[in-house]
């Protein structure tokens, strides 16, 4: 009885929270992949029936699926490895105690407060695809001081990876702290002790430091991969629902609210819950077995 009265009023305390994640979250989550397996492919149909995994497989033969399936491959690869190198290299200028330092710091964390919204309409005049004449933001620039133009987010190749630079510009700092962090929390005795033993600086960062900043690098990959995975509102932001920049969540909202077609739009929300999983749940599982060690 009193061990009752000991967990009873917590749980009362946290159940709303627990019964409106059980209902928004996961039980939206359920009723989505229940869709994904129908076949409803227009609000106006009656009726639906269980199809499985038919949608599933079917979506790999769009040409549409593979392009924006790529383009997402694209866009995560570039921007998790820009904002990681540029989120390290601010933080190591950070760590080694620059003047000024809150000032940048505060700097360089500004435009994480910033909505993607917000950084695309803006990155969408400065990566303006207009030339000689008609050029404006960063081609502007290139002209006056005498280098090449670009088409930006519009060159068929490289208009994802140059889709990924609002994001990195804009998450870089927030990695920045967390790598600022890392660096501040490895005792200053480590180091000393790698240097009487012979270390350069060099050394000592790449045998002392580096190492215990892994867990932070595991948790920066998993922030920025997830982002990355689902990330919408920046593109449409910046170039609009343009199949030269399509990536799976324009094209579910393109499947859902433009082509009336909800079965396909959940199938696609599935794929991307699946994909942001394979990040977050590997990240639980060693977290989870970390302090169990501890």
């Amino acid at each position: 009885m009193r061990r009752a009265r000991t967990w009873l009023p917590g749980l009362l305390l946290v159940a709303p929270s627990i019964v409106a994640i059980g209902v928004f979250v996961y039980g939206m989550l359920g009723w989505n992949f229940r869709l994904a397996m129908t076949d409803r492919h227009s609000t106006r149909q009656p009726e639906e029936h269980f199809v499985g995994l038919e949608n599933f497989i079917n979506i790999w033969s769009e040409a549409r699926w593979h392009l924006s399936v790529r383009h997402a491959v694209v866009f995560t690869v570039v921007f998790v490895l820009g904002a990681l190198l540029l989120g390290w290299f601010l933080a190591f200028l950070m760590e080694k105690g620059i003047k000024g330092e809150g000032t940048f710091r505060t700097i360089y964390l500004f435009p994480m407060a910033i909505s993607f919204v917000a950084t695309g309409i803006v990155w969408r005049w400065l990566m303006n695809s207009g030339q000689d004449e008609r050029a404006v933001g960063l081609n502007r620039l290139f002209d006056a001081i005498g280098l090449p133009q670009w088409a930006w987010f519009r060159d068929p190749e490289w208009g994802m990876a140059a889709m990924a630079i609002p994001a990195i510009w804009q998450m870089s700092g927030y990695v920045m702290a967390l790598f600022l962090a890392g660096f501040r929390g490895v005792p200053e005795e480590l180091r000393e002790a790698a240097r009487v033993d012979g270390c350069t600086e060099w050394g000592v960062y790449r045998h002392v430091v580096l190492p215990m900043l892994r867990p932070v690098t595991l948790s920066a990959l998993i922030i920025l991969g997830h982002i990355s995975l689902k990330v919408f509102d920046l593109i449409v932001a910046v170039s609009g629902k343009q199949i030269i920049t399509d990536v799976p969540a324009v094209y579910m909202w393109v499947a859902v609210f433009d082509s009336d077609d909800p079965a396909k739009g959940a199938t696609i929300a599935a794929y991307i819950v699946l994909a942001v999983a394979v990040f977050v749940i590997p990240y639980l599982v060693w977290s989870v077995r970390k302090e169990k060690q501890s």
